[in-house]
């Protein structure tokens, strides 16, 4: 992980004495854990693992499909509290220049500039996103195969809204505009704890034929929306935002995306090209150019069996 460890000693790490572990204790399984700002955190509890099998999985598939008024799927606690604590305080530990202001007729926020450097917690929350097992657990539930997630995190990143914030209904971007790639989903965590809907801000999910909003995301600590990209998907949040004490709407957002060849590459694409070959796959390369591929697939069949 990229997260910062941190060690709370008086003498330096490597002169300490090495203690003598008694057999019992080396019998007791030993937990891993991250210490972040001194807050510990176990790592086989970042994330509900219970979401993640097969009968779960399967639920969450149903659920996203049958949301209205588009696909959509909405999850309470499946990041460890503690880890959404610490993200939430890097908010405020985010250098000033790392922000970026949005502002025009449609949206009044801002957001952690492109490619920027992130603390610990927030950066451990990414790589968890941006995992192969996560990815994958995405694309088991979206339906969406070979899912990219984008480690620079464009549009994505800390969002924050302010006093007066709004974001008028709209639907995201098509392809990330420096790698051509087709957006599929974006994941959006929220942070605000004690959260009032009287405040106004939810997430507003519109129907785009009758051009209403049909339902609700209310910004809650620890809830999440998984959001597929797709002609319908209009969302914002249109009531100006008004919590009494001046507290901002936060949340961490990341973008999945596909590859237009995702799926299609095989043969000499797809595999490494060595300098020098083996006389036998010299021939077998022959071969299989003056075969039909329907012919060679067959050939190969035979052979396995």
């Amino acid at each position: 992980m990229s997260a910062l460890l941190s060690h709370h000693v008086d003498i330096p790490v490597h002169a300490q004495p090495i203690p003598m572990l008694s057999l019992a204790a080396l019998s007791v399984p030993q937990e891993d854990f991250l210490c972040i700002r001194g807050v510990r955190l176990p790592l086989a509890e970042l994330v509900d693992h219970t979401l993640f099998s097969a009968e779960r999985r399967d639920g969450l598939r149903q659920q996203l499909h049958d949301a209205k008024p588009f696909p959509h799927l909405v999850l309470d606690g499946i990041f460890h509290p503690v880890l959404l604590d610490l993200v939430a305080e890097e908010f405020d530990l985010l250098p000033r220049e790392n922000w970026a202001d949005v502002k025009s007729r449609y949206e009044l926020l801002r957001r952690s500039g492109f490619n920027v450097q992130l603390g610990p917690a927030t950066q451990l929350y990414f790589d968890l996103l941006n995992s192969g097992w996560f990815c994958e657990w995405l694309s088991s539930i979206s339906g969406v195969p070979y899912l990219l997630p984008d480690p620079k995190l464009f549009g994505g990143g800390l969002h924050e809204s302010r006093t007066g914030a709004t974001f008028a209904i709209h639907r995201d971007f098509d392809r990330h505009p420096h790698l051509g790639l087709k957006n599929e989903m974006v994941f959006i965590t929220y942070l605000n704890k004690g959260w009032d809907p009287a405040w106004g801000s939810a997430l507003e999910l519109w129907d785009k034929s009758k051009k209403r909003c049909v339902s609700n995301v209310q910004p809650e600590f620890g809830r999440t929306i998984l959001l597929p990209h797709g002609p319908a998907s209009y969302h914002g949040h249109t009531q100006p935002l008004q919590a009494p004490d001046g507290r901002p709407r936060r949340s961490v957002a990341a973008y999945y995306y596909t590859s237009p060849l995702a799926g299609k590459q095989h043969g000499v694409e797809a595999g490494t090209v060595f300098m020098q070959k083996y006389r036998i796959d010299q021939v077998k390369a022959f071969a299989r150019m003056l075969t039909p591929p329907l012919l060679w697939s067959l050939a190969r069949k035979v052979v396995r069996h």
